[in-house]
């Protein structure tokens, strides 16, 4: 697993959804700004956690994956179902 190129293409996608911008919801009687949501991904040695998903090895397939969307530079497929209509 190369890490760093992992964790460069991560940097690379939280640009792309804005981190660090900050956006405008509207409430009643005003407005507040908004981070975005952040989906935390924690990388062990052997293996990974997404968000409030399980411990899955790295020889896990879905894992493989995950990673693989992010090295070609994609937000992982698997978040599809959860952000339909994207980040």
């Amino acid at each position: 697993i190369d890490f760093d190129l992992i964790l460069a293409k991560v940097k690379e996608l939280n640009l792309l959804a804005g981190e660090g911008i900050a956006g405008i919801q509207l409430r009643p009687g005003g407005a507040q700004l908004r981070q975005p949501e952040a989906l935390p991904l924690t990388l062990y040695q052997d293996g990974m956690v997404m968000r409030d998903q399980p411990f899955r090895p790295y020889r896990d397939p879905a894992a493989q994956q995950c990673l693989q969307d992010i090295i070609d530079g994609y937000f992982p497929s698997e978040l599809q179902h959860c952000y339909p209509d994207g980040i």
